[in-house]
C-alpha cells in the first residue's frame, strides 16, 4: 500500500488514523451514488510523522507544551508559535515530495486546488474539531501546494487548536495530520446543511445555510446566509437575508472579497427546486452515514457538490423506540437532582426499582415517556400538576408543546403511568392521607423510621450469607421490601400531608394576611428531617475535631487507603475516629449522585467529608449545631405567634387562628419526612453494591474483568450472567467505557419528543428586575453576598456568607448549607431536596434558573430573592 499519498478511491472507514476525519469522509462521501465529490486525494499521516516526528527541536517544544495548563494562554502562544516556524522550516523529504507531485500530475498541476487539514482527532461522532486547523483555497503550481502542506501540518498547533486538545483531553503527541489536496470549485453559491435542526435539535427538520460565492463568507461569520427549513419535500419556513459580500477565487490564485451588486442582495440565494433537491441529498448521505450530517455543499454550474460532511456532535440521543410514531420524553435527572451521566449498573438498578414505570434511557441517563399521560386529558392534568412542584421549567415545557395541535393528537394512546394504582399513587393514599391529617400524631413517621432501621439491620445480615446467581435473586427479592418502604402508601400519605399544609398556610397567610411564602419561615427545625440532621450532625464532627491540632493538620494531607490506621496514631485520633465512625454508620450510604448505585460512598471515602469539617470549623465556633437548631426554632416559633396574633385581629379572626395552629403543627409534624424515603433506599443500595464488588473481586481473580469497578459498565442481567457463566467479552467494558466518557460531556433536555427536538419552557419575566435572573422562588428571604459557583461538592471552598450556585444538590450537599446564606440551582422545584433543606435551614434560595453557573461568575457580589424568585448580579 502507497505510504504517504492515498487517492479518495482508496479511503474507506479502516483509515481514520491515516487520513484523519476529514479525508476519511471525503472517501466514504466518493461511494455514494448520485453525490458529486470534487476529485482529490490525501497526504497520509505517515507523511506528517515521517517529516516532523524526529525533529530534536520540535520534540523538546512539545515537551514544554504539553506541561502546560489550559490556564497558561501567553505561554501556550508562545510556544505554539515557535512550532508552527519549526514545522514551515522543516523540508518534506524528497520522496514523499516526489509521491505528491506525481499525483498531483493526474489531476493537472495547472488547476486549482483546496489544501485542507484533517487531523486524527477531528469529524468524529464526540468531537468535531470544527475549524481548529487552516483551510487554503484556490492553491495553483506544485511550490504553492508544498508550502501550504507544511502550512496545515503547523496550523496543527495554531492557538486555538491546542487549547481545544487540552480541554477535551487529547495528547498532542497522539494527534496527527493528513492533508488534503481537493479540485477546486468555484460556486456560484455554497453553505451548510445540517440534516438535523441545529436550533431545535428535531432529526425531521433540515436546514440550509446559504450564500452567493465561496462558503469561506459564511464560516467566517462575513455574511449573514439565507436559512431554509425543509420537512418531507416541504420547505417550512425560508428567512431572506441580506448579502452584500461575497467571497471569490481570483484567476491568479488566493481568493478576495467583492461587493454584491445591489439589485441582488436581497436575492433567494437558491431557488426552492435546489432546496428540495438539497434535502434529498442531505438525506441520502445522512443515511450511508447513519447518524445526523453537518454537510458543506456548493453549486457549480447547476450542479450540487459536496466538499464535506461530519456527524453533528451536539445532539442528545434519542432513546431506543422504533415504533414510529410520536413520543415525549421528560428528564428523571431533573426530577431526581442529578443530571449527569449514569453507569449502566446505575440505571438498571434504577430500572428495577420501577419496573412497571417506563423509563427510556439515552445518552447515560433516564427519561420517562410521558406519551400516553400526554395523551390523556386526565394525564395532562396529572402531569403539568406534578412537574409543576419538582421542576416549573418542566411544567412549561409540556404547556408549550400541548399548544401544539397537530403534536398531540397524533400521540398514541396507552397505559398511563400517572394514575391511582400506579407505584407510589394507591387507592389507599388518599385515605390514609385524610387520617393523618384528622390524627396529627408524629409518633407514625417514627414508626415508619423505626421500621426502615429494623428492616436494614435484617437485610445487612442476609446479604451476608448469599453469593453467586443466589445474591441477584435476592436483590430482586429484596425490591420487593425496598418498593414498600419506597411507596408505602403512610409514608407517602404523610409527606402529601405536609405539602397540603406548607401550600394551604402559603394561600391562606397570602390572601388573609397580605405575608407571601410563610410556610418556609415555620418549615424551620422541624423534627424526623433526616438530610437536615445529616448537615448539623457534621457539626458535631467538627466540635470533636477543633480540640485537636494535630488531627486537623493531618486532615489536609489524608488518604483513604490509611485514613483511620494513621487517624490512631496521632493525639485525639481515638476519640475523633469514634465520633467520625458514628456519622458513617448513620450517613455513610450517602454521596454526591446518590442515585447511581455505582458512585463512592462516605464509607468508601471518608476523605470526602474532611474539607466540609475543616470548614465548619474555620466558618463557626463550638456548639453551632445546637445553637443552628434552636435560631430556627425560635424564628419560626416567632412566626407562628405572630400569625396567629395578627390573624385574632381579623373577622372571624379566632377560627382562622386555630385552623393556622393546627395547619402549623401539621406542617411540622410531616413535612421533614419528605427526605426520609430517598435515604431508605440508598442505604439498601449500599449493602447491595457491597455484596456485588465482593463477587467482582472474584471475577478478578478469575481474570474475567481487570478491576473490581468494570462490572459498573454492565447492567445487572448482564453482570448475573457473567458471574453464572464466568465469561465475558471485555471489548463490551472497554466500548461502555468510552460511551460513558462521551455521555459526560452531555447537557440532558428536560423535555424532548421522539424526532429529536428539545422542548423548553421559559418564565414570564415581566414582574423582575430588568437584567435579573429568573428563577422559582422556593425559601423566602432576600440575601446579598458573595457567589460561589461550584460544579462538584468536591471542590466546595465555602466561607461563611457565602452564597451557593450549582447546578444541582442532593442531600450529600447538605453540610455545605450550615455555612452558606443562600442557593441558587439550576434545577429544582418547591418540592425538591435544595428546597427543602434551604427552608429548613432559612436560607433564601431561587431555583431552576436557566444557566445560573454560567451566567453568575464565581466571587461576584449577588442578590438572591428568595420570596419572588430572581437573581441580580450586583
Amino acid at each position: 500500500m502507497n505510504l504517504y499519498v492515498l487517492g479518495f478511491q482508496d479511503i474507506d472507514k479502516t483509515k481514520l488514523m491515516v487520513v484523519g476525519g476529514k479525508g476519511l469522509n471525503l472517501g466514504e462521501l466518493s461511494r455514494i451514488e448520485e453525490i458529486r465529490v470534487p476529485e482529490g486525494f490525501c497526504i497520509t499521516t505517515e507523511a506528517y510523522q515521517r517529516t516532523i516526528g524526529g525533529n530534536e527541536e520540535c520534540n523538546t517544544l512539545l515537551d514544554q507544551l504539553s506541561a502546560l495548563k489550559v490556564d497558561d494562554r501567553e505561554r501556550i502562544g508562545e510556544i505554539s508559535e515557535k512550532i508552527r516556524g519549526v514545522i514551515e522550516g522543516i523540508k518534506i523529504p524528497k520522496d514523499i515530495e516526489e509521491e505528491i507531485l506525481s499525483y498531483l500530475a493526474k489531476f493537472g498541476e495547472e488547476n486549482a486546488y483546496a489544501v485542507r487539514s484533517s487531523a486524527t482527532a477531528e469529524d468524529l461522532p464526540f468531537a468535531s474539531f470544527a475549524g481548529q486547523q487552516d483551510t487554503y483555497l484556490n492553491i495553483i503550481g506544485k511550490a504553492a501546494i508544498l508550502q501550504h502542506i507544511s502550512k496545515c501540518w503547523a496550523s496543527l498547533f495554531t492557538d486555538r487548536a491546542v487549547i481545544y486538545r487540552m480541554q477535551n483531553g487529547f495528547d498532542h503527541r497522539k494527534v496527527y495530520l493528513s492533508v488534503v489536496i481537493q479540485r477546486m470549485v468555484f460556486p456560484q453559491a455554497s453553505g451548510i446543511m445540517f440534516t438535523a435542526d441545529p436550533v431545535t435539535y428535531n432529526r425531521k427538520v433540515l436546514s440550509i445555510d446559504a450564500s452567493f460565492g465561496l462558503g469561506e463568507a459564511l464560516v467566517s461569520g462575513l455574511v449573514n446566509a439565507d436559512i431554509y427549513k425543509v420537512r418531507d419535500g416541504k420547505i417550512l419556513d425560508k428567512k431572506i437575508s441580506t448579502k452584500k459580500l461575497a467571497i471569490y477565487a481570483l484567476k491568479e490564485g488566493g481568493t478576495e472579497e467583492r461587493e454584491i451588486e445591489p439589485g441582488r442582495q436581497n436575492m433567494q440565494t437558491l431557488t426552492d427546486k435546489q432546496i428540495l433537491q438539497l434535502e434529498l441529498m442531505g438525506r441520502k448521505i445522512e443515511a450511508f452515514f447513519g447518524c445526523p450530517q453537518d454537510i458543506e455543499w456548493c453549486l457549480f454550474e447547476d450542479t450540487f457538490y459536496v466538499v464535506q460532511s461530519r456527524p453533528i456532535t451536539t445532539l442528545f440521543p434519542l432513546p431506543e423506540m422504533n415504533d414510529g410514531q410520536n413520543r415525549v420524553y421528560a428528564s428523571l435527572g431533573h426530577q431526581q437532582m442529578m443530571t449527569d451521566s449514569i453507569k449502566p449498573l446505575g440505571i438498571s438498578f434504577f430500572q428495577l426499582l420501577s419496573k412497571e414505570v417506563p423509563i427510556r434511557k439515552a445518552g447515560g441517563r433516564l427519561f420517562l415517556d410521558l406519551t400516553h399521560d400526554l395523551a390523556s386529558p386526565i394525564g395532562r392534568e396529572f402531569v403539568i400538576r406534578l412537574w409543576g412542584k419538582s421542576d416549573p421549567l418542566m411544567k412549561n415545557a409540556v404547556l408549550s408543546l400541548m399548544k401544539r395541535k397537530h403534536f398531540m393528537k397524533a400521540l398514541p394512546h396507552g397505559k398511563r403511568y400517572i394514575r391511582l394504582g400506579a407505584e407510589g399513587l394507591s387507592w389507599a393514599m388518599p385515605i390514609e392521607a385524610i387520617k393523618i391529617y384528622r390524627r396529627n400524631d408524629v409518633a407514625m413517621i417514627q414508626k415508619l423510621i423505626a421500621n426502615n432501621e429494623a428492616s436494614i439491620r435484617e437485610l445487612e445480615q442476609r446479604i451476608a450469607r448469599v453469593s453467586g446467581d443466589d445474591l441477584f435473586a435476592f436483590i430482586v427479592e429484596d425490591h420487593k421490601q425496598l418498593k414498600e418502604i419506597m411507596y408505602n402508601s403512610k409514608g407517602m400519605a404523610a409527606i402529601l400531608v405536609g405539602v397540603y399544609a406548607a401550600n394551604w398556610l402559603n394561600e391562606k397567610m397570602e390572601k388573609w394576611l397580605g405575608e407571601k411564602n410563610t410556610a418556609d419561615t415555620l418549615s424551620q427545625s422541624v423534627s424526623n428531617n433526616i438530610t437536615s440532621e445529616m448537615g448539623l450532625a457534621l457539626l458535631d464532627v467538627s466540635d470533636v475535631v477543633r480540640q485537636y491540632p494535630a488531627v486537623m493538620e493531618y486532615f489536609h494531607h489524608a488518604t483513604d487507603e490509611t485514613f483511620f490506621e494513621e487517624l490512631a496514631k496521632l493525639a485525639g485520633g481515638a476519640a475523633v475516629s469514634e465520633s467520625l465512625r458514628a456519622y458513617l454508620k448513620k450517613y455513610g450510604t450517602r454521596c454526591s449522585g446518590e442515585i447511581d448505585i455505582t458512585r463512592t460512598r462516605w464509607n468508601e471515602q471518608p476523605t470526602a467529608l474532611l474539607p466540609m469539617i475543616l470548614s465548619n470549623i474555620k466558618n463557626f465556633g463550638p456548639h453551632a449545631s445546637s445553637i443552628k437548631f434552636k435560631q430556627g426554632l425560635q424564628e419560626a416559633e416567632r412566626k407562628e405567634q405572630d400569625l396567629l396574633s395578627r390573624l385574632e385581629q381579623l373577622p372571624d379572626g379566632k377560627a382562622k387562628a386555630k385552623k393556622t395552629k393546627k395547619m402549623i403543627s401539621i406542617l411540622r409534624n410531616f413535612v421533614g419526612y419528605r427526605e426520609y424515603p430517598k435515604y431508605a433506599f440508598i442505604q439498601r443500595y449500599f449493602f447491595y453494591k457491597q455484596a456485588l464488588l465482593k463477587e467482582a473481586a472474584v471475577l478478578v481473580q478469575k481474570g474475567v474483568i481487570r478491576q473490581p469497578e468494570d462490572i459498573y459498565y454492565l447492567s445487572f442481567e448482564e453482570l448475573r450472567e457473567v458471574v453464572r457463566t464466568g465469561q465475558l467479552d471485555y471489548s463490551l467494558i472497554i466500548r461502555r467505557k468510552e460511551d460513558y466518557q462521551l455521555y459526560e460531556k452531555l447537557t440532558p433536555p428536560r423535555l424532548m419528543t421522539s424526532e429529536g427536538e428539545v422542548i423548553s419552557g421559559e418564565y414570564n419575566t415581566g414582574n423582575i428586575p430588568q437584567g435579573a435572573l429568573a428563577g422559582i422562588p422556593v425559601s423566602a428571604g432576600i440575601i446579598e453576598g458573595r457567589a460561589r459557583v461550584i460544579l462538584k461538592m468536591a471542590d466546595a471552598d465555602i466561607e461563611d456568607g457565602d452564597i451557593l450556585v450549582t447546578a444541582f444538590t442532593d442531600p450529600s450537599w447538605t453540610p455545605l448549607f450550615v455555612s452558606i446564606k443562600g442557593l441558587v440551582t439550576e434545577v429544582g422545584g418547591l418540592m425538591t431536596h435544595g428546597a427543602v433543606i434551604a427552608r429548613e435551614y432559612g436560607l433564601p434560595a431561587v431555583v431552576s434558573v436557566e444557566n445560573a453557573t454560567k451566567l453568575i461568575k464565581d466571587g461576584q457580589r449577588i442578590r438572591v430573592n428568595g420570596t419572588e424568585g430572581y437573581v441580580e448580579i450586583l
